[in-house]
């Protein structure tokens, strides 16, 4: 997880959209159950992992987080820019 932290760190350009996403990943109501901390549930983070790599125990790769940040930045700029807005 250091290593993934590292490298949105020195991409400040993706600070606004990892901390955007990090939120959304944060369940309801995260203070009523253990640990008590605004971090994704172990069910939703095994099943992103067994999507992502078809392995539950495999580690995040920086390279494929800096992926999907740059993406949902552009996807958001894209959406700012519809029509019907």
């Amino acid at each position: 997880m250091f290593q993934v932290i590292g490298a949105v760190a020195v991409h400040p350009r993706l600070w606004p959209t990892a901390v955007r996403q990090g939120w959304r990943l944060v369940p309801n109501r995260w203070w009523r159950r253990a640990p008590y901390l605004p971090v994704p549930s172990r069910a939703y983070l095994q099943f992103r992992l067994l999507t992502q790599y078809g392995d539950i125990a495999h580690r995040l790769e920086p390279g494929d987080v800096l992926n999907y940040l740059r993406w949902c930045r552009d996807w958001q700029r894209l959406d700012r820019q519809r029509p019907d807005r």
